[in-house]
């Protein structure tokens, strides 16, 4: 339950929010040793995700904060000239193209191609030294520039977290054009000062951009880090995905192997052993997630403790129940259990009275429960009537979808033993007829019903960590001995970029 999916920097922290905090970022010898939950990401989904480039590069520029810029030099007949540059902002930033390339067992290198920017701003200048006390000038100015942005970005760890680190960056200048005043012909000012301001410029430009780089690309990566904490936590259900070994990257993807435990108030499940291998993925698409049946059924366990996993029924939803078949014995069945009594009067309860046990088979996840059902009639004034009560055991193997945005749950294979049964209208159990019924109706109605509201659950839950809003494509849930595999293509919501970065910088 790594939960995902733009890149450069900080769309690639989307990615690094899942590479997310490391507890000490010392491992041990066994790389995949406690391993619950993998990640890995392909180099299509980096290709797809560096289209966002522009919207990085151009907040990183934008939110530079540019320092004024002074000199001095000493020109013939001139004698000193001291000069300040000024208020200087970016216009008009264009990109031609961006290319990201995984530098195995190195780097995520990113080549940004023919930035174009319009830096404007105030020339200030005075003569013979006396830049205090003689009268100086003031000019504003346009420089017209090309750059080409390299950027290796490396993966350390910093605080208990890995971090991006993309100090390693690199501007190179292809044009650096000063215009004075909107004059576009030089002029005897413009030669004076181009040559040794430009000099200037540039070291001044490569600091403050690729400053700003590295902070939008850190900024972006704690805001991910959060949000896929937030992700896999429920109240007092969470789970620690700090990274159980060090992030791999290879030239075909990048993978970050992470603890899968879950934690539940004061205590936490143990996973000493994976049986992750990377042989278990493929490259084919952009993302994939490993789960490991420990994390999952130990997700089940927290929800048993934390009374999550109980359902009521009522109205129209315990009618659909009790009538999926119109037949003469079902009627009876009926009419003798609820004792005339409305659907609307009536309740039914479900809930585990044991801790679910989940393993996984290549047939789905084979879910074994001891299940308690009890249906009440409500009468007015008085206490309820327990009409039926039964404790049985059930076996179901369930095979997942998501499809429009719904995690939706199907009941493959089930089985049911009936352990305990009381029944008003036979209170001796010896009526085939009602078991058998009530057999039945579980069986056929009663297993896809809690399955289908247990999906609708989960959907819900996962709607409102925001998942709804990524379009997800065609993706496969995966089942195999141990484990389940998530494998997707995706589109990123660039607008959800754009909002955050308009709110953070």
């Amino acid at each position: 339950m790594c939960w995902a999916g733009r890149m450069m920097l900080g769309t690639f922290s989307i990615l690094l929010g899942l590479v997310q905090a490391a507890a000490a970022c010392e491992f041990g010898p066994f790389p995949y040793r406690g391993t619950g939950i993998v990640c890995r990401m392909t180099k299509p989904a980096a290709l797809l995700l560096n289209q966002e480039t522009a919207q990085v590069i151009q907040a990183a520029f934008r939110n530079a904060k540019f320092p004024n810029i002074t000199g001095e030099r000493s020109m013939r007949l001139l004698g000193r000239v001291a000069y300040g540059l000024s208020n200087i902002q970016v216009n008009d930033l264009s990109i031609e193209r961006s290319e990201v390339e995984l530098k195995e067992d190195s780097a995520i290198h990113i080549s940004i191609r023919n930035v174009t920017a319009l830096f404007r701003g105030t020339l200030t200048y005075g003569y013979a030294g006396a830049w205090f006390l003689q009268l100086f000038h003031s000019v504003d100015f346009e420089i017209e520039s090309s750059i080409d942005l390299q950027l290796n970005i490396n993966l350390m760890c910093q605080k208990d977290q890995v971090a991006p680190d993309a100090s390693d960056c690199y501007l190179t200048f292809h044009k650096l054009t000063l215009h004075l005043q909107g004059d576009k012909q030089p002029g005897w000012l413009k030669q004076l000062f181009t040559d040794f301001i430009s000099f200037t410029l540039k070291l001044v430009l490569k600091r403050e951009v690729c400053k700003e780089i590295n902070a939008v690309a850190q900024t972006l990566t704690n805001f991910i880090i959060d949000l896929a904490a937030n992700f896999v936590r429920d109240k007092d259900i969470a789970v620690d995905i700090s990274l159980a070994s060090d992030p791999v990257i290879k030239a075909r993807y990048i993978e970050s192997h992470h603890k899968g435990i879950v934690l539940y108030k004061n205590s936490s499940s143990m996973l000493r052993d994976s049986v992750f291998s990377p042989s278990l993925l493929s490259e084919s698409r952009m993302l994939y997630f490993w789960l490991s049946e420990h994390s999952l059924s130990s997700l089940a366990a927290a929800a048993f403790l934390d009374g999550q996993l109980v359902l009521n029924l009522r109205g129209e939803k315990l009618q659909e129940l009790f009538e999926m078949e119109d037949t003469e014995v079902q009627q009876k069945a009926v009419q003798r259990i609820f004792q005339g009594s409305s659907y609307n009067d009536s309740v039914a309860k479900v809930w585990s009275l044991t801790q679910p046990q989940i393993s996984f088979q290549p047939e789905g996840a084979v879910v074994r429960s001891s299940v308690a059902v009890e249906v009440s009639i409500l009468l007015a004034g008085e206490e309820p009537l327990v009409a039926l009560y039964m404790e049985k055991e059930i076996t179901a193997t369930i095979q997942a979808t998501y499809a429009e945005k719904k995690l939706i749950l199907h009941p493959v294979d089930s089985s049911v033993e009936i352990k305990v049964f009381k029944c008003t209208a036979d209170p001796s159990g010896e009526d085939p007829s009602i078991q058998s019924f009530l057999q039945n109706m579980i069986l056929v109605a009663g297993i896809p019903e809690v399955t289908s509201s247990v999906g609708s659950a989960l959907t819900s839950l996962l709607n409102s960590k925001r998942i709804d809003l990524f379009d997800i494509i065609n993706p496969e849930i995966i089942t195999r001995k141990g484990y389940v595999i998530v494998q997707l293509d995706f589109g990123f919501p660039s607008h959800l970029l754009l909002n955050f970065l308009e709110k953070s910088l």
